[in-house]
């Protein structure tokens, strides 16, 4: 009987010792059975290890779940792996696995919207990049609710989606993205306006509206509160704000900007007509950046009344009709 028991035990060892240097060989083997050259795992909130060790097998990420599930449990670790979409493109061993989702290696989707892109110009920019469907985007453009405590005059998100750099999930969806845009606006106007209050008399919409004016106009940063001056000055004094980019912005509404702006254009009946009426017109006509809100809360104190480009990316500002008449003959009439 003791021989028996004497020969189980060894036999128990043995099968021990396999499994232990079958898991040791295992978790320290790279593997990557995928089909293709990139395999997308999404991990669930909440999900128990078998089930994640269940996605990554079914992946072809691991090649035998007991492994990875006998390392995470031993490690102490079952609660530390993070949900998301994980990309996975070359083999790796079910402990470097273990690793990228403790830490959360998540798959993210960058995208950069350039400053002065109008909001159909965004949308289309979006769209090329595969993350959403064009679509979906035009259906979600009309949510101005998203900003309606903000700027109850918004009839559109024209000027609210903030141009920067974003890194978003693959599955994002239109209105999903948009309204992470809208919400870095938010952040973004609330944190200026508690640097620069608004000026007496102006509203969100109305500085939005001016800061995608400046956007437009201004190539350099050292310039943007001249500009923003110059047409506050000319807010102040009734005079039409006789803003091209605007005229541009109402031929695109149309259909019939062609990239050239022709002095027929300057009578066009259109409320962003800025060479006819005055005021500002009655929403942005570009989705303006940081340094443009900034600029529009706080222009610089100065008498211009006019600027003209110098053609090198710069604008020669002037106080008096006169002396911009100089200005343009200079810099414009006389390069022709």
């Amino acid at each position: 009987m003791w021989r028996w028991l004497l020969t189980g035990f060894a036999g128990l060892l043995i099968v021990i010792g396999l499994a232990a240097w079958w898991l040791r060989m295992d978790l320290g083997t790279r593997y990557y059975g995928s089909p293709g050259p990139k395999t997308f795992v999404e991990i669930p909130r909440g999900a128990g290890i078998m089930h994640i060790a269940a996605l990554l097998g079914e992946a072809g990420v691991l090649r035998h779940r007991l492994p990875f599930v006998v390392y995470v449990r031993w490690a102490g670790k079952s609660r530390s792996l993070k949900a998301g979409e994980y990309l996975f493109t070359s083999p790796a061993t079910p402990v470097e696995i273990t690793q990228r989702l403790e830490r959360g290696d998540i798959y993210y989707h960058t995208i950069t919207i350039p400053e002065g892109l109008t909001a159909r110009e965004t949308i289309a920019l979006i769209a090329q990049s595969g993350l959403c469907k064009l679509e979906d985007l035009e259906k979600a453009l009309p949510h101005s609710d998203w900003i309606g405590d903000l700027s109850p005059e918004a009839r559109d998100l024209e000027g609210y989606l903030f141009p920067e750099t974003y890194r978003v999930p693959r599955r994002i969806t239109a209105e999903q993205l948009l309204k992470t845009m809208v919400d870095r606006f938010r952040e973004v106007l609330l944190h200026l306006k508690a640097q620069h209050p608004l000026p007496q008399g102006w509203t969100p919409h109305r500085i939005v509206t001016l800061a995608s004016m400046i956007e437009k106009e201004v190539k350099l940063d050292a310039e943007r509160e001249l500009v923003a001056s110059v047409l506050t000055n000319r807010l102040r004094k009734g005079i039409p704000l006789a803003c091209d980019p605007t005229i541009i912005y109402a031929l695109k509404l149309s259909g019939k900007y062609d990239g050239n702006i022709r002095k027929r254009d300057l009578k066009i009946d259109s409320p962003y007509n800025t060479y006819v009426r005055t005021g500002l017109p009655p929403g942005p006509i570009a989705n303006p950046g940081e340094e443009s809100l900034k600029a529009a809360l706080a222009p610089a104190s100065t008498d211009f009344l006019y600027f003209v480009a110098r053609n090198d990316g710069s604008h020669q500002f002037s106080k008096d009709f006169e002396t911009h008449e100089r200005a343009v003959f200079r810099f414009q009439k006389s390069s022709h």
